[in-house]
């Protein structure tokens, strides 16, 4: 029956009556634009922790570490690694997104610089959310097919994972979603590591691993691969990470959600560090499903293909209902974030001002579909996961430079903004399209042109334009200055 067992379907079957309960229970909650996305500013240190946890991770990550692992050996770890020495920074970084007291990362830039900035922010934050949305669809829905031995075909699978996640986050908003990220965080660490246990009893142990990798032209356990994962490509995205997290849009809105910027601090830096541990399992899953299915096709398949040899009855069940929580909880996340950009920086801008918080939250729940069917259309576009998760880091830092510029130095200025931004997507154009005479960059040399390019432009701008002014930016950064050490609502948290 769809290529699983009876006891996997009642398993599947039971986590998918809990979620619909979760999700239709959190809307008795929702009650203001406030509540869907911020859920209310009441988030403690476990709900941060899960909630951060579980939005940034997810079962296409899993997929593309253990993918790029089957390709190139354990350097492909750095896949999520990436963002491992970034992860000390959180402890200072969630505590000033906290101190911002905004709602999305568009009101930061609307604060900072200007409403143009904030528009052309909020442009493409829904653009980078539809991405990331269909990066997850695809990677999940690779699972889905393979394990159930193409019975349950990707297209269905991705329709069918869209159509619960929307159904219980238009309800529930960012308050669905943290409740679920405790679920599903849950099943991702227990999944994590009961997996590799079985793929390492069915290789022999490490020692057989060893055995069976030893042919291959390079040392699969090693953290670099020759002509690849070199220490230049490893600084260079570790230096991107960095750049791009805050603009991510679910990253403000998380720590935003949190009553005071400590619960922000432990729950943010803490739910990552828990990734990291996980992403370790995934590489040597990785490794595994090398040495017992050499000749994969597609290394996407790699993932499913082990899970469905090695996993026994009931843990596959257990297995998809993971898949599932990590679709629809992160899911659930973006496309929240995503509808209150366009909400409250394109609507409430452009279209209709001045209307009741009632109206906006309707138009919050009707624009995440439009997000939907774009995180879909991207789902059945890309060509795979890794190239698909490569493309993310990209184009989440063409508005990195321009973020930090307005933290750390006052003269950055709505010019100095689009100047940096129009030179980094420049620069990134010629590089992605080989037009730099033809030549053929690789992905760090792309990072350093861009980021480059973004820098020098943003620096340019700044010094030959005039300044804000000085009582305009002091207000802005005594905000920053100034801890919040107790629950703070803000007058724009509703609408």
């Amino acid at each position: 029956m769809i290529g699983l067992h009876l006891l996997d379907i009642i398993v599947l079957a039971g986590y998918l009556i809990l979620i619909v309960f979760i999700g239709f229970w959190s809307s008795r909650k929702v009650k203001t634009t406030g509540d869907f996305f911020l859920a209310g500013r009441s988030l403690g240190k476990f709900m941060t922790a899960m909630l951060n946890f579980g939005t940034g991770t997810h079962s296409d990550q899993a997929v593309g570490v253990i993918s790029k692992t089957y390709q190139i050996g354990l350097a492909g770890i750095w896949y999520q690694w990436l963002w491992l020495l970034k992860t000390p920074f959180d402890w200072v970084m969630s505590a000033v997104w906290r101190r911002l007291r905004v709602v999305t990362c568009a009101d930061y830039f609307n604060r900072r610089f200007n409403q143009s900035v904030a528009t052309l922010y909020s442009i493409m934050a829904i653009i980078i959310q539809m991405l990331n949305m269909g990066i997850m669809l695809l990677g999940s829905g690779r699972i889905i097919e393979m394990v159930t031995d193409g019975q349950i075909p990707f297209t269905v699978s991705v329709i069918g994972m869209t159509v619960l996640f929307v159904s219980y986050g238009m309800a529930g908003g960012f308050m669905a979603a943290a409740m679920t990220d405790v679920l599903q965080g849950i099943l991702t660490i227990v999944l994590s590591f009961i997996l590799l246990p079985f793929a390492l009893i069915r290789v022999g142990g490490f020692g057989g691993l060893h055995e069976k990798l030893a042919d291959k032209p390079h040392d699969m356990f090693s953290l670099i691969a020759p002509g690849e994962i070199t220490l230049f490509f490893i600084v260079m995205v570790v230096i991107n990470a960095l750049i791009n997290i805050a603009v991510q849009p679910h990253t403000i809105p998380i720590s935003s959600s949190c009553k005071t910027e400590m619960e922000s601090r432990i729950g943010v830096t803490y739910g990552t560090y828990i990734k990291r541990v996980c992403t370790v399992a995934w590489a040597f899953t990785g490794l595994c499903a090398m040495a017992l299915f050499p000749t994969l096709e597609n290394p996407d398949h790699a993932f499913g293909a082990i899970a469905r040899l090695i996993l026994p009855t009931g843990l596959v069940g257990l297995l998809l209902a993971s898949v599932l929580a990590s679709v629809q909880s992160t899911c659930d996340a973006l496309m929240v974030t995503a509808s209150g950009v366009f909400t409250r920086n394109i609507y409430q801008v452009y279209i209709a001002q001045k209307k009741a918080d009632k109206h906006y939250l309707l138009v919050a729940r009707i624009s995440s579909l439009f997000v939907v069917a774009g995180g879909l259309s991207f789902a059945f576009l890309l060509p795979g996961v890794v190239t698909a998760l490569e493309l993310f880091w990209k184009i989440s830092a063409l508005m990195g430079i321009p973020f930090w510029m307005g933290i750390f130095w006052r003269r950055a200025n709505p010019a100095s903004v689009w100047a940096s931004f129009i030179s980094a997507t420049l620069a990134y154009i010629t590089v992605e399209m080989d037009l730099f005479m033809g030549i053929s960059v690789s992905l760090p040399w792309q990072m350093v042109a861009y980021l480059s390019a973004g820098l020098i432009g943003g620096l340019v701008g700044g010094f030959v334009t005039k300044p804000q002014p000085k009582e305009f930016l002091d207000s802005f950064y005594a905000e920053i200055h100034k801890p919040v050490n107790e629950i703070e609502h803000v007058s724009s948290d509703t609408m």
